[in-house]
């Protein structure tokens, strides 16, 4: 399996971004899936969600985009973060 690429987004590409990523690539590492990834501000979506497999996003994405989306927010509540885990894995493993 190639390796994957994962877009972490949030607003500003600093904040609840970090979290996400940190929380997602630790299960991703424990599944060992082989991915890389990057952490981007919402406005920078529509110029590199090409080169990406998945986007993990803590805000809405207003673009048009072909690459999966999975929400963040469950990553900051704590809510369905284990759906929101599978849906990922699901994803990467395609």
């Amino acid at each position: 399996m190639a390796k994957k690429r994962v877009l972490f987004v949030c607003a500003t590409g600093i904040a609840t971004s970090t979290v996400v990523e940190e929380k997602v690539c630790e299960y991703l590492r424990e599944e060992g899936i082989d991915f890389d990834a990057d952490q981007r501000n919402l406005g920078s979506v529509p110029s590199i969600a090409d080169d990406f497999d998945l986007i993990v996003a803590t805000t809405q994405i207003p673009f048009e985009v072909k690459e999966p989306v999975v929400s963040g927010l469950p990553f900051l509540t704590g809510f369905g973060a284990e759906e929101a885990l599978q849906k990922i894995k699901t994803v990467l493993a395609d």
